[in-house]
């Protein structure tokens, strides 16, 4: 088992790894929408968090030695389910052609009271 840490994406918050490699697949956190390079989180709205959630969770899975290409399955936290629409149209932007397996699911709240949230796991 191996665990992943990169400076790309933002330092976990909590006694938790950004991501754990483990029996060929890696396991990533859920990712929010944190600005790496200040620490901040990005409010500006819904369609700005989901990239930035994408690019963290990117950057995670770079740093595991896989891409979004591999990711075999993501769960998706939204605040409300009314913003399903714009989280869809970013997330299929970065996703393309390759369509994991995923749930999307409403939640009452999120840390530091986000609108989405998303965790991931990749094939390595």
């Amino acid at each position: 088992m191996k665990t992943i840490s990169t400076d790309k994406a933002p330092a976990a918050i909590g006694p938790y790894s950004q991501a754990v490699v483990a029996g060929g697949f890696a396991f990533c956190s859920g990712q929010i929408p944190i600005d790496p390079a200040t620490g901040q989180v990005v409010h500006a709205n819904l369609r700005d968090q989901t990239h930035l959630v994408l690019q963290n969770l990117s950057a995670v899975l770079e740093a595991a030695g896989s891409s979004l290409e591999q990711v075999v399955k993501v769960t998706v936290y939204l605040h409300d389910m009314e913003d399903f629409g714009i989280m869809n149209e970013v997330y299929a932007q970065f996703f393309g052609e390759h369509k994991p397996a995923r749930a999307a699911v409403e939640v009452s709240r999120l840390p530091k009271d986000v609108w989405v949230e998303m965790d991931a796991i990749a094939a390595v």
